[in-house]
């Protein structure tokens, strides 16, 4: 029998108990991807995150190997697993104690993750910041159709149309004229696939404007909702600032999981150089929850 230590994380919350959660597992080697599968569906949390270590020399030239899973699939980047694995690491493996940086070698590619002093953090929590890929803009969506797919009207939606973007993991990113239209937000997650799959996005990713600096989100996938979509987030600010709905390099507060009584905070930025988007920023606070093992045969 296989005894193998979990941490239990927040991520994109200062308080335990809110943002997303987030298993990590720092000891993985060995594991199969049918057993890291397995075992995401046991955890049964919206992402798991294996971690394989590899020699000092290739770690420091490629990064740390991460690899991630949904209760469904692995996924070749996504943002909260990004921040709490790479807080977990840095946390709890000797050699990254009080790291500045830790890049993460994910199937995506490699992502770094920054960990600056920010006023105000609690000291149970700590806050981090990735910088995503930069981002691909995809189809464009015609409001008439994406609206009723969202449970909304057309009107419901701002005047950019709706786009499929990635850093990563590519989402159709949905402005609202609204958080009253984001409130009404219901998916109809058997016609969507087909629709989105055609776009080559996964899912919907829906925001509005709630106050000078502030906006809110919702994502809901697999029949449920997500508290905090750190890679669909990094996309919705390189539309932002593409589409002049944001200004480039300036900090926006982004608030999700209000709805499902998980909020969470995440914090964007990117830069806007003639007419190309990068330095996609994406940051937020990570709190450790709990420790356990996992027995495996």
């Amino acid at each position: 029998m296989r005894e193998l230590e979990y941490h239990l994380c927040d991520v994109f919350t200062s308080t335990p108990l809110a943002g997303n959660q987030l298993a990590v597992f720092l000891n993985a080697g060995g594991l199969r991807p049918p057993q890291m599968q397995a075992i995401a569906r046991e955890m049964n949390l919206s992402e798991t995150t294996f971690v394989h270590r590899r020699d000092k020399n290739v770690e420091s030239a490629r990064g740390v190997r991460v690899r991630i899973f949904t209760t469904r699939e692995e996924l070749p980047f996504a943002g909260h697993p990004t921040l709490g694995t790479t807080t977990a690491i840095r946390q709890l493996l000797p050699e990254y104690a009080n790291a500045e940086t830790i890049t993460l070698d994910l199937n995506a590619g490699q992502i770094p993750v920054r960990f600056p002093l920010e006023p105000g953090t609690p000291a149970n929590a700590t806050f981090a910041e990735m910088r995503q890929l930069d981002p691909t803009f995809g189809a464009s969506h015609e409001a008439a159709a994406a609206a009723p797919l969202l449970g909304l009207r057309a009107e419901d939606l701002a005047e950019t149309a709706p786009q499929t973007v990635s850093t990563g993991t590519a989402f159709c990113i949905v402005v609202l004229r609204s958080v009253e239209a984001l409130g009404r937000l219901r998916v109809d997650q058997t016609a969507s696939k087909p629709y989105l799959s055609g776009s080559g996005a996964r899912f919907f990713y829906a925001l509005a404007p709630e106050a000078d600096g502030l906006w809110r989100a919702r994502m809901q996938f697999y029949g449920g909702e997500d508290p905090a979509t750190g890679s669909a987030a990094g996309c919705a600010i390189a539309y932002l600032v593409r589409y002049g709905l944001w200004p480039s390099e300036r900090r926006l507060h982004l608030r999700q999981g209000i709805e499902i009584s998980r909020p969470s905070d995440l914090y964007l930025s990117a830069n806007l150089s003639g007419e190309t988007v990068g330095e996609i920023r994406v940051a937020g606070s990570t709190v450790p929850v709990a420790t356990g093992r996992f027995f495996l045969e």
